[in-house]
């Protein structure tokens, strides 16, 4: 039988400031050229580019 899973905590204080602005900063931010490239050699490294739906 499967364990239940539990509640996600919620972020108080100094953790959730920092999420918020962390949050913020990265709404209008575009990847670079540099983490395009590594992110489609991951996706090709795990094979992802092979799968059809």
């Amino acid at each position: 039988m499967a364990k239940p899973i539990k509640e996600t905590p919620v972020l108080t204080g100094k953790d959730a400031v920092r999420f918020e602005k962390m949050l913020e900063r990265n709404k209008t931010r575009r990847a670079t050229p540099e983490e395009i490239q590594r992110g489609k050699e991951a996706y090709e490294l795990f094979g992802f580019d092979k799968i059809r739906a």
